[in-house]
Order: C-alpha cells, then sequence, then structure tokens
C-alpha cells in the first residue's frame, strides 16, 4: 500500500485545526456571553434596589414657630432638669400647628391636623431645652420631619392627582362650612369628565373580577369555595353598580369614598365637592380651608384627587393641610439624616440604620477577635505540625463537614449553649460574635491551610537548610508569605457572617430595639441588631414608607460587603508573591 498523498493529509489537518478554533472560539462567546448576562442582571438588581431606596434618602420636613410657654414648659416652675423633662412639648407643638389652621377646632379636624406629624417629635424638643433652659418663654424654630403617609404623599408615590387652572367664574354663597358653588358656565365640566374616566376604569376592574371569581366558583372543587367565590363576586357587582350614577351622563354626580375626589380651591380657601349637577354649573360640598370672601371669581383652580379616598391613608383635609404649608414655605424637602443617625423606631419618618450599623460593628469586632486567630492558629497546627494519622484525618472531616453545615444550626447552638447553659444575655453583640464565630471558624481553617499549601515546599527546606527550627521556618518564612491567602479567606468569611441573619433570629437580635449600643465595652452586652435583621424587620413591616428604607438599608449592607471584598483584593494585591 502506499502512503496518502500529503495534499489530502494537509487538507484533513487543517480542517481539523478549523473544527478546533471554531469550538474555541465558540466556547470563548459563551465565557462572554454568561460574564455580559452576569453584569446585566447585577446591573438590574442594583438598579432597582437604587430606584426603590431613592425615595428613602430624602424626606419632607415640617419648620414651625413654637411658643415655649414657661407653665407647659417647666410645671414646677423650678427650671430643674426634672421639670423640664416633665414639660409637655407635644402640646406646645400642637399649639404651633394649630395657630397656622385656626378653624380647625373639631375633634376630627384636629386629629388630622395633628397626624401631619408624629407626637415622638416631642422628645427632640424637650433635649432643646434641657441643654439650654434659656430658651424657656421664647420662640424657636421646631423642624421635624412630617408624618410618613405626608411624605409620601407629597413625594407623589401614593396618590395620583391634578391640578388646572379653572375657566369661567364661581360663586360661593359661605365661607367656612357647608357651601354652595355656582357659575354661569359649565366650570366643572372637565372635572366631570376625569372623575366620570376614573369611575369608568374602576367599574371595568371591579366587572373583570367578578366575572374571574364567577369562572373560578363554577369550577370549584367544594360546595364552600363554590359559595364562597359567587359571593365575592356578588360583591364585586354591587361595588360596579355604584359608579352607575356617576358614570350616567344625566345623573347628578355624587362623589364618595370610592370615587375621585374634587377639590375647588377660591379666594384663598379650599372646597370638598361632594354633589354636582350634570351640566357642571353647580357644586354642592364643605369648606376644608375657610375662603377669604364669597364674591365671584374668576381666579380658581380644581383639585382632583383621582386615588379614591378609599384607597389610600391621607385625607382630602390632611393634603389641603399639607399643600398650605407647602406653600407657605414651612414644608421642604431634605436629605434624609434620621436614616443614618437614627435607630429603630416604629415611625418610618423617625427610623434609622445607626443602631443595627453599630450592632454589625461590635458583632464582628467579636467574630474576628475570636474567628481569625483561633482559625489561623488550627490552620498552622493541622498543615505544620500535627501528625498525619486517623484522629487529625477526622478532625479534617468534620472540619470540612461543619463548613457545609446550614448557618441555623449554629443559632440553635448558641440559643442551647451560650444562652441556656451559661446564661449570656440574648440579643446581645458578645453571643452573636459567638455564633458567627463558631460558624466562620470552618472557613477561615480551609483557606488559610490552603493558603500554607501554596507555599513551595522549597521554602520551608531553605530555612531548615540554614539551622533554623521548625517553628521558626512556619512563622518567620512560610507564614508571611501565606499571609496574603489568610487575610482574602479571612476577609471573605467575615464578609459572609456579616450577611447572615438566620443564626442571629435563633438569639434574640430580631427583637425591637429602639436605642443604638454605646460604642465600647459595655455595648457589647446591651440588646441589638444587625443589619440583615434590620432589613428583615424592616421588610415586614405594615408601612409603604417601610418599603424604601428596606432597600436604603439593603444599599447600606452591600456597601459595607463591597468594602470588606474590596480590603480583601487589595491585601492580596499587597502582600500577593508569584512563584
Amino acid at each position: 500500500m502506499t502512503d496518502a498523498p500529503r495534499p489530502a493529509i494537509a487538507e484533513a489537518v487543517r480542517q481539523r485545526l478549523a473544527r478546533r478554533h471554531r469550538a474555541e472560539g465558540r466556547f470563548r462567546a459563551f465565557g462572554v456571553g454568561a460574564i455580559a448576562l452576569a453584569i446585566i442582571f447585577l446591573g438590574v438588581l442594583l438598579g432597582t434596589i437604587t430606584l426603590q431606596a431613592s425615595g428613602a434618602f430624602t424626606n419632607y420636613v415640617i419648620t414651625l414657630p413654637v411658643t415655649l410657654e414657661r407653665t407647659i414648659a417647666d410645671p414646677r416652675g423650678d427650671m430643674s432638669e426634672a421639670s423640664l423633662r416633665r414639660g409637655s412639648y407635644n402640646q406646645l407643638i400642637q399649639r404651633a400647628v394649630q395657630s397656622e389652621f385656626p378653624a380647625a377646632s373639631s375633634r376630627s379636624d384636629l386629629r388630622e391636623l395633628f397626624g401631619l406629624y408624629s407626637g415622638l417629635n416631642a422628645a427632640s424638643v424637650m433635649r432643646r431645652v434641657i441643654a439650654d433652659p434659656s430658651l424657656v418663654d421664647t420662640t424657636i424654630n421646631v423642624t421635624m420631619p412630617a408624618n410618613h403617609e405626608v411624605d409620601l404623599y407629597l413625594k407623589g408615590i401614593t396618590v395620583d392627582e391634578h391640578i388646572s387652572a379653572g375657566s369661567g367664574t364661581i360663586e360661593a354663597d359661605s365661607v367656612s362650612g357647608s357651601v354652595a358653588l355656582s357659575s354661569d358656565t359649565p366650570a366643572f365640566a372637565n372635572a366631570i369628565a376625569r372623575i366620570r374616566q376614573q369611575a369608568v376604569s374602576e367599574r371595568e376592574v371591579l366587572l373583570t373580577r367578578a366575572a374571574r371569581l364567577e369562572a373560578e366558583a363554577a369550577n370549584a372543587a367544594s360546595r364552600d369555595a363554590r359559595e364562597a367565590g359567587l359571593a365575592a363576586a356578588r360583591r364585586a357587582r354591587d361595588e360596579a353598580a355604584r359608579f352607575d350614577a356617576v358614570i350616567d351622563p344625566e345623573s347628578r354626580i355624587v362623589l364618595g369614598p370610592r370615587t375621585a375626589s374634587l377639590l375647588i380651591r377660591v379666594n384663598g380657601g379650599v372646597v370638598a365637592v361632594s354633589a354636582l349637577t350634570p351640566d357642571g354649573r353647580e357644586a354642592e360640598g364643605r369648606v376644608l380651608l375657610p375662603l377669604e370672601s364669597a364674591e365671584a371669581s374668576g381666579s380658581w383652580s380644581e383639585w382632583v384627587i383621582e386615588t379614591p379616598a378609599a384607597g389610600r391613608r391621607i385625607t382630602d383635609q390632611q393634603a389641603v393641610y399639607a399643600r398650605t404649608l407647602e406653600e407657605r414655605g414651612m414644608v421642604e424637602r431634605r436629605f434624609n439624616t434620621n436614616l443614618f443617625l437614627n435607630a429603630d423606631s416604629r415611625e418610618p419618618e423617625l427610623a434609622g440604620v445607626m443602631g443595627a450599623f453599630i450592632g454589625s460593628v461590635l458583632t464582628m469586632l467579636v467574630t474576628m477577635l475570636l474567628a481569625v486567630p483561633i482559625g489561623v492558629g488550627t490552620a498552622i497546627y493541622l498543615e505544620e505540625f500535627a501528625p498525619k494519622n486517623r484522629l487529625t484525618g477526622f478532625i479534617e472531616v468534620n472540619i470540612n463537614n461543619l463548613a457545609a453545615v446550614p448557618s441555623i444550626v449554629f443559632g440553635l447552638l448558641g440559643l442551647a449553649v451560650f444562652i441556656n447553659t451559661f446564661g449570656m444575655p440574648r440579643s446581645a453583640p458578645l453571643v452573636g460574635g459567638f455564633v458567627l464565630a463558631l460558624m466562620t471558624l470552618p472557613t477561615v481553617i480551609i483557606s488559610s491551610r490552603a493558603a500554607l499549601r501554596a507555599v513551595p515546599p522549597s521554602i520551608r527546606e531553605a530555612a531548615l537548610g540554614v539551622g533554623a527550627s521548625r517553628t521558626q521556618a512556619v512563622f518567620q518564612h512560610v507564614l508571611p508569605l501565606a499571609m496574603p491567602g489568610i487575610l482574602t479567606g479571612s476577609i471573605i468569611g467575615l464578609a459572609q457572617a456579616l450577611g447572615e441573619t438566620a443564626p442571629l433570629l435563633m438569639i434574640g437580635m430580631v427583637a425591637f430595639v429602639a436605642d443604638a449600643p454605646s460604642l465600647g465595652l459595655s455595648g457589647l452586652t446591651q440588646p441589638s441588631t444587625v443589619m440583615p435583621v434590620q432589613v428583615f424587620l424592616w421588610s415586614g413591616a405594615s408601612e409603604r414608607a417601610f418599603e424604601m428604607r428596606t432597600a436604603a438599608a439593603i444599599l447600606v449592607l452591600l456597601t459595607l460587603m463591597i468594602i470588606f471584598n474590596a480590603v480583601a483584593i487589595i491585601l492580596r494585591r499587597r502582600f500577593e508573591r508569584r512563584w
């Protein structure tokens, strides 16, 4: 037989090389695509969190001139600290707010007026007076965050509204109480059109829901489920029927809690319309802000709050109060310092991450002081000094197994040993640090052993060859060269512990803590929480304002994680040695 022609062999080789190059090109393309996809997902995640948290970094504040009357601020009359602490500062703030709206005299009006802010703001006024008793009998400007519902409303998050200039001339028959508005032209036609459009949309939503519930009831497996579904469908159709009169162009429009609200701003006051004639020439309502006069005016505006009162937690009256204070320059949007300087609070506008941040710092300090020295020492002994026998093999297997144990198991261990057996305080950074140290130890040991194993044996042999002892060779030659890997593994382990929640829930760090622990040894035994648990608590809160603060707390936690990992990268590059 003769050899195959050389051109044929060369062609086969070229084809194989071409297939290999195409395969390598596809592999590189898949790798680049995977990285690009991961970056896109990361960008979407961070962008979503940042967008949701943006509203939490600013808040609306109310600034009022508060007169510190001596009889109220100093009930005992001796200007002592004990007497100043007994002062009714909330009453002083209420008087300052009421002076801006003298017409608010009924119990319901005052309740809505005082709901513009939190009563807890009185504590800050008390602290100012105690720090400077000379403020008594003077008038000071008190700046306090607005109630979270008012804040969300002013940011346009919870309420859809539309304000437009009115056309034509309208006249009121009263400046307070119930009032009738009239016009020679269909002045309210535009508002009627918007209200009817909103009513049509609501009606369609209810009818669609009723049809879906009826379809689900028809396919229900049990009689009880079928009857419950039909009952819910009937309720939805009954609610939809209430919009029929609003939609009918020939019927008198009656506004209620399930329809849009129409407010008329005229002659320096505000009227909440309760009924409209179909031609848009007459309206009835009640005065929310007293009119300066009942004369006919061609300068007025219609204020349509499209979100029904039943679907929001701020009333028409509170919206009028908030907008009026904003027009008077008493309400402005500022950077939310409370988010970073306050501890947790039941009131979203006063809640902050400072308590959780300090708790995380103290907890991680305990974790670092326990896990790193013990873990590195264990790794050095097992890798450099321990004999290779069944006992050390058993220890190594258990260390590897502990690294895979769910974190909540360590929380159960901490609850049983540290709290129930040794009686250590619950919800304290000291106990949290012990639990996280146990969880972090396997990671530190494994990473430290890997770093020690990566040092070339020639380093040890050279040190021993010039007369160094085994201990000198390890601590003076091997350990410094392995330090970058040890530090990197330790910091990554601590960063993982920083984001843990489950083990800390078991030892009580999920409790509500209104005061931040002190930055000292005493703070280690004080009740506290940590950033991941704070995120968990806020995510389960019912108030919508906590949604933004949850996202903001996540950003703070991510920032801490990024700092930890950046330190690890810097240390590795600073001490890295190439062999």
